[in-house]
């Protein structure tokens, strides 16, 4: 695969295109919104969905680690579909999460879905994190002079047409200040960047960079005049 480089408050990071952002100099990577034992969380209120969501997005998450080899682990919000979440994981995906945080320094930002820590879960909870210039929160807000925002939460995805038809795919998005990141998970939907939402967070406008399967493809958001934002994730 070949990732995008991107220049963000002074840092070199790379957007790979399984949805990671990789800071090489720090020795991080970040992802957004696993939102682990989804399937579960559905079929106790009797929506069945195959109960292998966990596991086909820790398998996902292990082939970038092999690839990228960080020292940080950064997930940004949203990781458990709900509170009780980490207490439905089965012992080997909780065995996995262990073993990650044992090797790197795994760090589980809150998220709207997971406000408060989750029971048992190893690694380090936090409201938000802050490392060098790069302040990382699960919803994008105020961002103060000389620091860059990595985000998620909006689950931001783009369409563009083709000669057979028209392909949506998840997406980051960027500006000067700013990185939205895609949606990690298997069971994630996703919000189309010409949503009030999103241009309420990129009002000048940006970046999109669409994940593809071995590269990015990117496009230029424009700018646009947000109304009102659509109900979070």
């Amino acid at each position: 695969m070949t990732a995008a480089p991107i220049h963000l408050g002074g840092e070199r990071l790379m957007l790979d295109p399984a949805g990671a952002l990789i800071w090489p100099a720090g020795g991080l990577m970040a992802v957004a919104d696993l939102h682990l034992e989804k399937g579960s969380a559905f079929a106790a209120r009797g929506m069945l969905l195959p109960p292998w969501d966990s596991k086909a997005t820790l398998d996902r998450l292990a082939l970038l680690l092999r690839r990228w080899k960080p020292r940080i682990v950064v997930a940004l919000g949203d990781s458990f579909h709900d509170a009780r979440g980490a207490e439905r994981l089965d012992g080997a995906q909780r065995a996995r999460l262990t073993a990650l945080a044992s090797a790197t320094r795994l760090i589980w930002v809150a998220g709207n879905h997971d406000p408060a820590p989750q029971a048992g879960l190893a690694g380090e909870w936090l409201e938000e994190f802050r490392a060098g210039p790069l302040l990382f929160r699960h919803i994008a807000g105020a961002v103060g002079s000389g620091e860059a925002e990595i985000s998620g939460h909006y689950h931001p995805k783009a369409a563009v047409p083709t000669r057979a038809a028209e392909i949506s795919r998840p997406c980051f998005v960027t500006d000067a200040r700013r990185i939205m990141l895609p949606a990690f998970g298997a069971y994630t939907g996703g919000l189309d960047v010409s949503d009030p939402a999103i241009a309420a967070v990129f009002p000048r406008g940006g970046r999109v960079f669409l994940l593809g399967q071995e590269r990015l493809f990117s496009f230029v958001l424009a700018a646009r005049r947000p109304t009102s934002r659509s109900a979070p994730h």
